[in-house]
């Protein structure tokens, strides 16, 4: 059963493939009348160079950031509330309000100095990135001034290459008139 469903499907993809157009490639431009070509030979090139554009440099470094932790407001407040419980049951009527004021502020007080006391700094590595501004443009060849002689006379051309000793000319022949 499935190699009969992979013959109907092979057969359907071939029709569809044949009932495409396919264009025959254009035949070969006719050679112009009058035109030869031949060697001249190369006496300077000279490279065109052109600044390239480049993205803005950077330098990156390691830089150690330390924070102190000064946040003891949890160590304050819950000293504080410690405190108060404990000054609640010492005494009685006005006394015993008293002692939770005072218990709640002398509880504030440990609790801060407990909170300071366990406090380190924290510390961290971080990449630090500023613009460079004092960095030479690159340059970049873009093209070639090429000096060369055919049959006795010199002639100059901007090439996309550098063509070595001999480069390869086109001459056409056509009347003055």
């Amino acid at each position: 059963m499935y190699r009969i469903a992979m013959a109907v499907l092979l057969l359907g993809l071939a029709g569809n493939a044949s009932a495409q157009n396919y264009y025959a490639p254009p035949p070969p431009a006719p050679q112009a009348a009058n035109v030869r070509f031949g060697w001249a030979e190369v006496l300077r090139v000279d490279p065109v160079y052109a600044p390239v554009a480049q993205p803005p440099q950077q330098a990156c470094y390691p830089q150690t950031v330390r924070r102190e932790g000064n946040d003891r407001t949890g160590g304050t407040v819950l000293g504080a509330i410690v405190g108060g419980v404990l000054g609640n049951t010492v005494g009685k009527g006005d006394g015993r309000k008293a002692a939770t004021v005072a218990g709640a502020v002398v509880g504030g007080a440990i609790g801060n100095r407990v909170s300071a006391a366990h406090d380190q700094p924290l510390v961290s590595q971080q990449t630090v990135c500023r613009p460079v501004d004092n960095y030479a443009p690159q340059q970049q060849i873009v093209a070639y001034d090429v000096e060369y002689r055919y049959r006795g006379d010199v002639y100059m051309s901007r090439l996309p290459y550098d063509p070595g000793e001999r480069l390869r000319i086109r001459v056409t022949i056509a009347p003055a008139d």
